[in-house]
This record gives C-alpha cells, structure tokens and sequence, in this order.
C-alpha cells in the first residue's frame, strides 16, 4: 500500500492529462519522507484514475468539472506522516489544474482512509521482484 484511486468528471481532461498525473502522484508518494524515512514502499504504489462519463455537480452546469483522489493506506502512520503525504498529493492535484480551475467551476479533493489489516488479503511478487534488481 498505498492504493491512490482518482475518480473525474469526463469534462475535466484528457487521457495523456490524467496518464501524466497519475504518474506524478506515484513519484510523490515514492517521495515523501517522515524523519528521513520512506513512508510507502515503492512496490506497494498503486494509482489509478476511473473516469466518471455520468455525473452531475452542483447545480448542473455542463462546464463545472471534478477530481476526488482517495488514498487508501494500512494503519500504523503518525498523523504527521499522513498530514505531509496528504499535503504533497493536493499541492500536485491543484498544481495540476490550476488553469483549469482559473476557467471554470471546479472541485477538487482528497482524502486518506486507513485500514485493518486484518480486512485484507494480498498476494504481490513486486516487493521481490524490486528487491532483486
């Protein structure tokens, strides 16, 4: 973990937009450090982006647009750690559409769930399979 799920509105952009963001949020999350200590190891990054083509916001305008990121972590992080992840993956997002957000309606939003892992199963070789290289 961590699992970085983007969910957007069909009008907000294009694949090689997304494709370049979700990318960028990977390198992020690679990059962010509590105490000079990676947060996530880098085989447990996940992001991806499901496009939303049905979709109404506020009052229904045909220009607004939105992005949700949802990023799913195991418990154990100081609330620091969650607080400087959170923070890095939002600057990027808003970095990102900033002139998309200069010209038209726009939503943007984050949030960090954790959980149990007593509620999950795995099965992944890319922990190896990096270590190996």
């Amino acid at each position: 973990m961590p699992h970085l799920t983007l969910e957007y509105s069909a009008n907000l952009a294009g694949e090689e937009s997304i494709g370049q963001l979700c990318n960028a949020l990977a390198q992020c999350l690679d990059a962010v450090r509590d105490n000079g200590e990676r947060i996530f190891p880098v085989g447990g990054i996940r992001v991806r982006a499901l496009r939303c083509d049905q979709y109404s916001i506020a009052d229904g305008r045909p220009d607004a647009a939105f992005l949700h990121a949802n990023l799913k972590i195991a418990a154990g992080r100081s609330d620091a750690a969650k607080k400087t992840t959170g923070d890095a993956l939002f600057a990027l997002i808003k970095q990102h559409f900033a002139a998309e957000f200069e010209q038209h309606g726009l939503a943007l939003s984050l949030e960090i769930n954790e959980f149990s892992e007593a509620g999950t199963w795995k099965h992944n070789n890319l922990h190896a399979r990096l270590k190996a290289q």
